[in-house]
C-alpha cells in the first residue's frame, strides 16, 4: 500500500489517501477546509488516476470531518465512523462555529465500523481497532502485511490525545493503548492525526505518558 498525507486546516490535521497499485484508494479523515485545501487533495487524486472507495473516520472530533461534505459530494461515496462517534456529528454544527468554521447541513456518515471489522479496497485490506480514551469512537486502522497503522489522536510520537473534552478518559487511553496498540510489532509504523510518525517500539519505551519494557 502507498500512502499520500496532507496536513490541512488550522489544527494542522493529518488526512490520509491510501491506495494499492490497482488504484484503488480510500480516505482516512477529512480535514480539507477551504477551497485551496480541497484543490489540493482533488488535484492528487486526479494526477493519481485513484478511485475513492470511501471516506473513513478515526474519530469525529471537528478537526477530523471538516471537509466531510466536500469529499462526499466529489467523489458521491459512503462515509464510515463508529456508532460510537454519533454524538460528535451530531453537535458537529454547533462545535465548528464556536472554532470559526462551517459544518451546515452535515452528511453524516450512512455506515458504522467496529473492532474486528476489515475494510476492503483494492487489493487490501485494514483491521478496524477500537481505541477509546481520547474520544468515544476512536477507531484505528492496521495493516499487518505492510506494517503501518493509522491511530488519529489515539497516540503521537513521544506524547498522547487529550483527555480534557467530552468522553475522554485517560486511564481508558492508557488501556487501549497498552492492549490495543503497544502489543503490535515493535517495527510497525505508527501514523498520528497531528504531527509527525513514529513506531510502536520507539512509543513502548520513550513515550512520558504511557511506556513500557520492550520485554513486556
Amino acid at each position: 500500500m502507498k500512502i499520500k498525507t496532507f496536513v490541512f486546516n488550522p489544527f494542522q490535521l493529518n488526512t490520509f489517501v491510501v491506495y494499492d497499485d490497482s488504484k484503488s484508494a480510500i480516505i482516512i479523515d477529512a480535514g480539507n477546509s477551504n477551497e485551496s485545501e480541497n484543490a489540493e487533495l482533488f488535484d492528487y487524486i486526479s494526477e493519481e488516476n485513484l478511485t475513492i472507495e470511501g471516506l473513513y473516520y478515526t474519530h469525529a472530533h471537528v478537526d477530523h470531518i471538516i471537509g466531510n461534505n466536500a469529499i462526499i459530494t466529489k467523489y458521491g461515496i459512503k462515509a464510515y465512523a463508529s456508532i460510537h462517534s454519533d454524538l460528535f456529528f451530531d453537535n458537529a454544527e454547533g462545535h465548528a462555529k464556536s472554532l470559526g468554521f462551517s459544518l451546515d447541513n452535515l452528511i453524516k456518515p450512512e455506515t458504522t465500523i467496529k473492532d474486528g471489522d476489515t475494510v476492503k479496497f483494492g487489493n487490501s485490506s485494514l483491521k478496524v481497532i477500537y481505541a477509546p480514551g481520547h474520544a468515544d469512537g476512536s477507531i484505528c486502522f492496521y495493516s499487518k502485511d505492510d506494517m503501518f497503522i493509522i491511530v488519529g489522536d489515539v497516540l503521537f510520537r513521544e506524547s498522547i490525545g487529550r483527555t480534557d473534552l467530552p468522553t475522554g478518559d485517560f486511564d481508558l487511553l492508557a488501556r487501549s493503548i497498552i492492549d490495543k496498540l503497544y502489543v503490535l510489532p515493535s517495527g510497525v509504523k505508527v501514523l498520528s492525526g497531528h504531527g509527525p510518525s513514529t513506531t510502536i517500539g520507539h512509543e513502548k519505551t520513550n513515550n512520558p505518558f504511557v511506556s513500557i519494557s520492550e520485554q513486556l
